[in-house]
């Protein structure tokens, strides 16, 4: 089942949409095939041509789309744009080898250089390559700033520092995390603020500062150690203690804010910061839960299922302010009744901005693109307007800092 085309790509093209299920590849049935043995009919060299034949509720007959391959970019920064007027909004979903330049290209498209505030959502960021994260971070810092180091019981310490001098973005930035922002994008999250350059907003994150080395074995195997691990810039250290606790526990990540008390060190401007369980924010938001009905919709896929129940009647095509109404609304109440989703009339009432906001943005991804539709989620997160909220926060701690900075330099000479 197709869950969203990638935009540009061969399928979006086409006219493929979500929920489409694939019957055949080049008229071969994909009944009783793996998911790998599907994909690894759909994949081939570039600029060949591939059959695909489709189910799609509302049609009497298969849909058949000859397909022209093509590359298909996985980006790690997807979305990126003003939300706010000089405000911009960058998401970095993971540190790829592209990522540096894509966050390059990403806030040249913003036109950085005149922007008043930054929202950088780190928030499920799983981390990746520490040389990206550290470019990153890099963008921000001045040129000799420590922005990660490692040290190991018998390695010396490795600092990694910034070259870049910032090239003049001086304007606030609010770090968006949460309890599964991890590895790199922890060094970023960091790195920003121990050298008071970025406010930090959300969940203490994850704890992942392991620095592990790779020796061969024999039969193409190996063995992955430990041997070192990472600490921010004030000494700090990121990884969460994983002693005296189960595997399921130390990832499942049920726990707040796990920081050592004896792990105390301080910000360039003076501030307090604790290590050894990840980066504790400046300002604590957690997301609201959802409730009973909620996440049986959620475990259900409910959204998805009715959005290709939808349009199986109607064109793909809608206003660009589109939203649903009552109307739509109720079809949806029909709809759980019909999927034997239990609820009473309280708990549907009770949910109803939420059942709204995700009709909007699952129905965005079929009439437009999931491009579109991230960028609605993002313009109706919470979390993304506390952020907003918080970037004078942001603007006092970036001037108290410069501040600190120039009377320390003064008494210095």
């Amino acid at each position: 089942t197709v869950i969203h085309p990638f935009s540009g790509a061969p399928a979006y093209k086409a006219g493929i949409r979500p929920g489409d299920a694939i019957v055949a590849v080049d008229d071969k049935p994909t009944e009783g095939l793996s998911l790998t043995e599907v994909v690894d009919r759909l994949k081939g060299p570039r600029a060949t041509r591939v059959k695909v034949s489709m189910v799609r509720e509302g049609s009497e007959q298969p849909l058949h789309f000859d397909l022209l391959r093509d590359e298909i970019s996985r980006r790690s920064v997807k979305t990126a744009f003003m939300i706010r007027p000089k405000i911009g909004y960058v998401h970095v979903e993971s540190f790829n080898e592209n990522t540096s330049r894509e966050f390059d290209q990403s806030l040249r498209q913003l036109n950085d250089r005149e922007m008043e505030g930054l929202i950088l959502d780190l928030r499920g960021n799983p981390g990746g390559l520490l040389n990206e994260g550290v470019a990153v971070a890099d963008r921000f810092l001045k040129r000799g700033q420590t922005i990660v180091s490692h040290r190991g019981r018998n390695s010396a310490e490795k600092p990694y520092l910034a070259t870049r001098a910032g090239n003049g973005r001086d304007y606030p930035v609010v770090v968006l995390v949460s309890r599964y922002s991890a590895s790199a994008a922890e060094i970023v999250a960091g790195a920003l603020q121990d050298h008071d350059r970025a406010w930090v907003l959300g969940e203490s994150t994850f704890g992942k500062g392991l620095v592990q080395s790779q020796f061969p074995l024999g039969q193409g195997t190996a063995l992955l150690l430990t041997t070192a691990k990472y600490y921010t810039p004030s000494g700090r250290l990121i990884q969460r203690d994983y002693q005296n606790t189960s595997f399921l526990e130390y990832y499942s990540r049920k726990d707040g804010d796990t920081s050592s008390t004896s792990d105390v060190k301080m910000t360039d401007s003076g501030r307090v910061v604790r290590g050894g369980g990840g980066i504790a924010p400046d300002e604590k938001y957690a997301p609201p839960k959802l409730n009973k009905f909620e996440v049986r919709l959620m475990n259900r896929n409910a959204f998805f299922q009715f959005t290709s129940s939808y349009f199986a009647s109607r064109e793909a095509r809608l206003p660009r302010d589109w939203k649903p109404d009552a109307a739509v609304v109720n079809e949806f109440r029909a709809f759980a009744r019909k999927k034997d989703i239990p609820f009473t009339e309280a708990e549907f009432t009770e949910s109803q901005r939420l059942i709204e906001q995700q009709l909007r943005v699952e129905i965005y991804t079929t009439a437009f693109s999931k491009e579109d539709a991230d960028r609605l989620a993002v313009e109706i997160d919470a979390g993304v307007e506390r952020a907003i909220e918080a970037l004078p926060k942001a603007k006092a701690l970036l001037d108290k800092s410069r501040e600190i900075m120039v009377r320390r330099n003064a008494a210095n000479r």
